[in-house]
């Protein structure tokens, strides 16, 4: 018996992007209740100096320069959905996963707090 396979037209990186991040977005929501209820304490351990290497080795802002044009930065605040600093913390994630950068759970909390610093704020 022959199994046949359907074809699914191709979607363009950004399509994928967005869609994983919808996705998880939503699945952070659902799993992790109190993501939208975490301040920024969540990074008072965090190293921000680790967190600015692993920006600079993973190429972050050439990503995000690559998906959004002009120096990457629109990539921050998407249309208010990261509005606490657990999401953000999970789209760091979020970006770990999909990029598959190997980060470990401190690493993604490093880079989180940078974002946190540098462009978001979040007491």
């Amino acid at each position: 018996m022959q199994t046949r396979v359907r074809s699914v037209p191709h979607a363009s990186t950004r399509q994928r992007w967005v869609a994983t991040a919808l996705l998880l977005g939503g699945s952070l929501a659902l799993l992790s209740p109190q993501a939208h209820a975490q301040g920024a304490d969540i990074f008072k351990d965090a190293d921000l100096a680790l967190g600015k290497q692993l920006i600079a080795e993973h190429k972050c802002v050439a990503c995000h320069v690559s998906k959004v044009g002009g120096d990457g930065s629109a990539m921050y605040k998407p249309l208010g959905k990261i509005n606490t600093a657990g999401l953000l913390r999970g789209m760091v994630e979020m970006c770990n996963t999909t990029m598959n950068l190997g980060m470990f759970p401190e690493d993604v909390s490093a880079v989180a707090a940078v974002l946190n610093r540098d462009h978001y704020k979040f007491k």
